[in-house]
């Protein structure tokens, strides 16, 4: 079907509203909530969240997809459009609009209407070799959004709440055929378009810190809890949050264990650590004696501030921007799930398996990025290819043999070419 020209929207002067909010209820049976511009609950994303809570998805993810749909709300109330009557042209629009607008948590002049995005080339840290940030929505987050739009009319349209057609449709290309079909078993599982309007996303291999920048970094943290919180990252690989919800009866240092909550399957497990860390965590504790209440089931991170108040994962992150500040450089608290990955792949002694374990990967090809050298390793391992081959370019020929005697034999018995 053609599109008429009233359906041709004008989304240069469009200017999207920050109005509404996704809430923390603090309860478990309704963890974020959905508030339009008037404070009213958004009944569709309610019944759809709870729908994902049955499902066994943990708070984090329900907050992911409440922010996807806050920005859908978003749009549509800039264009006037009702959820349940919105069609695949607001869809594209929508689409279209995403991947070009400016982020809405940034101060931005509007004076220029939709204030566009500047899509150039990122500055690279010197540091640490990543691209800044842009100011725009990044394609994975583009991804996630379609994704979370698509399931959530999926729901609606299965409960006969929403509209018949879907408008963020499948690919024409994978609605003729069954996904994956035809695979062969020994290959790995192909990037298959799933969304029609889902942009094509890069597989980044993760970064891992260098040990000399590491050593670096952890000289720049300003306190034992600090240096702890650290050890325990680089030694153990669990996600930040994880660690964060450490308690006093999860610590074991005679076998150097914690237990850890996972943050997927919420499954408790026990990770072996450093020593290092654990001297630094009883660092931290003495200087903490009688000034947090005691307990095996208290906290075992606190502010440094008083009142004490259990560590969140806002404050540690400011900790660690205030270690890049001193060096300049812009490494994240995941970025040190990834360098611990990347140690302990790299070790021979471990086995990949031993790693997928330790890490809670799913699958075991997950596991196997880390064994992808990063650019540093591949440039210093051309340059000295490069300084081999000059090497041998420059040596002397060695001189022929006498006359009488078999090169044949001189080959086998000094071991090199004549």
């Amino acid at each position: 079907m053609i599109e008429s020209e009233e359906n041709t929207r004008d989304l240069a002067g469009l200017v999207v509203p920050r109005s509404g909010r996704l809430i923390a209820t603090g309860e478990e049976s309704e963890p974020y909530r959905l508030l339009d511009s008037r404070g009213a609950v958004v009944a569709p994303v309610e019944v759809f969240l709870r729908e994902l809570l049955a499902a066994g998805r943990a708070a984090p993810t329900l907050r992911s997809y409440g922010m996807d749909l806050l920005r859908w709300w978003r749009f549509l109330q800039a264009i006037d459009v009702g959820w349940d009557r919105a069609t695949r042209v607001e869809a594209r629009d929508f689409s279209c609009w995403i991947q070009l607008t400016v982020k809405q948590r940034r101060r931005v002049d509007r004076s220029d209407g939709a204030g566009w995005a500047k899509h150039r080339a990122a500055e690279v840290n010197s540091v640490s070799g990543k691209p800044a940030p842009g100011d725009g929505y990044a394609p994975a987050t583009v991804a996630h959004s379609e994704t979370v739009l698509r399931t959530f009319y999926d729901f609606h349209r299965d409960a006969g709440s929403g509209p018949i057609l879907n408008p963020f449709p499948l690919d024409p290309s994978r609605r003729s055929r069954r996904a994956h079909a035809h695979r062969n078993p020994m290959d790995g599982w192909p990037r298959e378009r799933v969304g029609r309007y889902r942009p094509k996303v890069r597989h980044r291999i993760p970064r891992a810190i260098p040990d000399h920048r590491f050593n670096e970094l952890f000289a720049a943290l300003g306190s034992h809890r600090d240096r702890a919180l650290v050890a325990f990252w680089i030694s153990t690989g669990v996600r930040a949050s994880e660690l964060l919800g450490l308690r006093h009866c999860d610590v074991d240092p005679g076998q150097q264990l914690i237990t850890v909550v996972r943050k997927g399957t919420r499954a408790c497990q026990q990770v072996p650590a450093s020593a290092d860390a654990f001297v630094w965590l009883r660092l931290y504790q003495e200087q903490l004696h009688g000034q947090v209440p005691q307990g095996r089931i208290q906290p075992v991170w606190w502010t440094l501030r008083r009142p004490r108040r259990p560590l969140k994962y806002h404050a540690a992150h400011r900790m660690f921007e205030r270690a890049n500040a001193v060096l300049g450089s812009d490494w994240t608290l995941h970025d040190l799930r990834h360098s611990a990955a990347a140690r302990m792949a790299r070790d021979p002694q471990l086995t990949l398996s031993d790693v997928q374990l330790v890490m809670g990967h799913a699958h075991l090809s997950t596991t196997e990025i880390y064994l992808t050298p990063n650019s540093d390793e591949v440039i210093a391992g051309v340059l000295a290819h490069h300084a081999r081959t000059a090497e041998q370019r420059d040596k002397p020929a060695p001189p022929p043999p006498a006359p009488g005697y078999d090169p044949q034999t001189l080959s086998v018995l000094f071991g090199r070419n004549l």
